[in-house]
């Protein structure tokens, strides 16, 4: 495809990495396809590196309006309303043949100015519960791609327009697809890998570590710990562990986390979109802990669908005490097969190939090809 004919895609994301990491596979594999690409974000698309960080990048104003006061909801309503007039003016003049949103709000004013001006448009939502910018958008855009086979509380108009791709996963995830699952039997060392999230999470700094020092002695020195931590939790996290006599290795970031977790034999994390496709391409069992005060609950939904799948546990936060996590330790490592099982089931549903698909979307979209595949890979549960 000549560069200079090539049709230019525009992405609209920021904020976590569940709305970034998609954005970044579809921009790696649209490249490859030849095509030009622009994205527009928000502030925070400053600290973007990998592919994100080499496109021509443009800053609208935005604000998100749940969760907060009548006088922040204004304030919020007049940066999407700024937002939206940047994007609209930023829209006439770079003129895409197609704009992809991948929710939060940093994408809502780009996608409502390229409704507003007729571009074709798609949104990707990650989640097994549409998030409240995807939901006020969905009616609006050509195209809806979704990570999961049951959304929930969408009307047949919506559903019409929508295709199901799973979750794109980065390079460095899908490079640790065939890596096998580590021998594990009943003397072997045990890679436990313990994620919060983009913030972190005080819930598993507080309980994952006592729940190893409740585990027999036997069983505690072959655990071998890499845990995410938040930062002013690292010192007593730390201490707990040295008192119980374990090897871990802890930090706020870990920028090689798709080697770590091939190297694991069990993650145990929050389940935001990215870290449940990521263990799922990988093919890893999870314990999953959803966060409790999500909008929509959209974390138990996917963790839901993980433990439907076979390919882990779901522990409700309210129910994750140390107790509980350490019988299910026990329990799951007295008996390797059990996580040699879940880790096959992860592998089975996860989707590789997701961002190859994502693009063919946008291709479709792009070319006015066809708005809903029926085929039976589209049937089927993706991650």
């Amino acid at each position: 495809m000549s560069t200079e004919k090539s049709p230019l895609v525009v992405l609209a994301a920021g904020g976590t990495g569940g709305h970034v990491y998609p954005a970044e596979a579809l921009a790696s594999e649209m490249l490859k396809r030849g095509y030009r690409l622009a994205l527009i974000t928000d502030r925070r698309g400053n600290a973007y590196g990998g592919v994100l960080g080499e496109l021509e990048t443009f800053r609208v104003r935005a604000g998100g309006v749940a969760g907060k006061g009548p006088f922040a909801r204004i304030q919020s309503v007049f940066e999407i309303a700024l937002g939206i007039w940047q994007a609209r003016a930023i829209l006439k003049r770079i003129q895409p043949q197609a704009v992809v949103g991948f929710g939060g709000y940093a994408s809502v004013p780009t996608l409502v100015a390229a409704c507003l001006g007729k571009y074709k448009t798609a949104i990707h939502e990650q989640n097994a519960v549409f998030g409240r910018a995807n939901r006020a958008l969905a009616p609006r855009v050509d195209r809806v791609i979704t990570c999961f086979e049951d959304i929930e509380e969408i009307s047949e108009a919506i559903r019409r327009k929508t295709v199901r791709c799973g979750m794109p996963v980065r390079a460095a995830v899908f490079a640790q697809r065939d890596t096998p699952y580590p021998d594990l039997d009943g003397q072997s060392p045990v890679n436990v890998l313990v994620l919060g999230g983009s913030q972190g999470a005080r819930v598993l700094s507080d309980v994952v570590p006592a729940a190893m020092m409740a585990l027999p002695e036997p069983l505690k020195a072959r655990i071998r710990i890499t845990q995410q931590c938040r930062p002013e939790d690292l010192e007593r996290v730390r201490a707990a562990y040295k008192q119980a006599g374990m090897l871990a290795e802890l930090s706020s970031f870990f920028n090689d986390v798709p080697l770590r977790m091939a190297k694991s034999h069990l993650v145990i994390g929050r389940c935001g979109a990215s870290t449940v496709a990521e263990t799922l391409v990988i093919g890893r069992p999870s314990i999953l802990v959803p966060y409790p005060y999500a909008i929509d609950d959209h974390q138990m939904k996917n963790a839901h669908a993980v433990d439907d799948a076979g390919a882990g546990w779901l522990m409700p936060e309210k129910s994750f005490t140390a107790e509980a996590l350490s019988r299910r330790l026990e329990n799951l490592l007295s008996i390797p097969n059990t996580l040699k099982k879940a880790a096959a089931c992860a592998r089975s549903v996860g989707r590789p190939d997701a961002a190859e698909r994502l693009a063919e979307i946008v291709e479709d979209l792009i070319n006015g090809r066809g708005s809903n595949d029926n085929g039976p890979d589209n049937r089927r549960q993706a991650a």
